[in-house]
């Protein structure tokens, strides 16, 4: 990597922050990926959008699960008490500033918002220069039942730390998304928003179902956001979701997917060229309004 423009491009994509102050791997993290731009795409430094954390408590906490120290970014309005909890599920890239910035827009509307490091025992994404060795040396390994406990042990953290017991979101992006489908079958959550994540595929012993494989299942509705040129996630998968939803419990039938015409994969990633503000502003506005219609909101 050229650190010839290191302050400038850190002081563009983190206000307030000198080259000076990060490690290598904290510049790699805040730098929205500018490490790994083989595997993230191209850095859009120009469209990410900068949160201030003005009025809010924010940053790193640990949180116990099962034994395991599992670092988490949290954002929530300084001392509020009582809140309504998000849980924020990363993409593959883990949770650098981007999701950071999801966390703290969250906590600006009133909410806690945790972003919990879903890949600590299995390493580093950010270390990585490709999407292929993302996914084979540090994603591939980590377990769906690992994820769903890590994300059980948050909320309850969440609700000793300022949260209110009862009140439970969880929203994600790509690979989080694919996680807010199965978080939402699995545990006591009120509402889901999974940003293009994938619904079919190959399982494993580690990731033994598909969302489709438990959509008439669900114990929260959920609001799926997809691209239509998302040549990850064909519409005919898509519509295969819609018929399991339809043909499936109470919280099935209440979920929808959204679909973007003009969006591809990514279309909320604001530090990316798949970029799409129209769609990724309309998707938050839809985000905030599910989160309320399913009780999930601030009051």
């Amino acid at each position: 990597m050229d650190c010839s423009n290191l302050d400038s491009e850190l002081a563009s994509l983190v206000p307030g922050r000198a080259g000076t102050d990060y490690s290598r791997r904290e510049f790699v993290r805040a730098a929205l990926g500018v490490g790994f731009a083989a595997a993230a795409g191209p850095v859009a430094a120009q469209t990410a959008i900068q949160t201030s954390d003005d009025g809010l408590l924010a940053g790193e906490v640990q949180v116990d699960s099962g034994g395991q120290r599992i670092p988490a970014y949290r954002a929530q309005p300084k001392g509020g008490t009582d809140l309504p909890v998000v849980l924020v599920v990363s993409e593959i890239f883990g949770v650098h500033e981007y999701i950071a910035d999801v966390a703290r827009r969250l906590a600006h509307q009133g909410y806690l918002a945790v972003a919990p490091d879903l890949f600590v025992r299995q390493g580093d994404p950010m270390q990585y220069g490709t999407v292929a060795e993302v996914m084979s040396r540090v994603i591939a390994k980590v377990p769906d039942a690992q994820v769903l406990q890590d994300l059980d042990a948050c909320a309850a953290w969440a609700g000793a730390n300022g949260g209110r017991k009862g009140r439970l979101g969880v929203t994600g992006f790509c690979w989080g998304g694919r996680i807010v489908w199965l978080y939402c079958a699995h545990a006591a959550v009120d509402a889901g928003v999974a940003w293009y994540g994938r619904l079919e595929g190959g399982t494993s012993p580690l990731t033994p179902v598909n969302p489709v494989d438990i959509a008439g299942t669900l114990k929260a509705p959920v609001l799926g956001l997809y691209g239509g040129k998302d040549q990850g996630i064909s519409a005919e998968s898509i519509e295969r979701m819609r018929a399991a939803l339809a043909a499936g419990n109470a919280a099935a039938r209440a979920s929808e997917i959204v679909v973007y015409p003009d969006a591809g994969h990514g279309f909320h990633a604001d530090y990316r060229s798949s970029y799409n503000a129209a769609d990724a502003q309309d998707g938050w506005a839809r985000e905030l309004a599910w989160l309320k219609q399913h009780g999930v909101a601030p009051g």
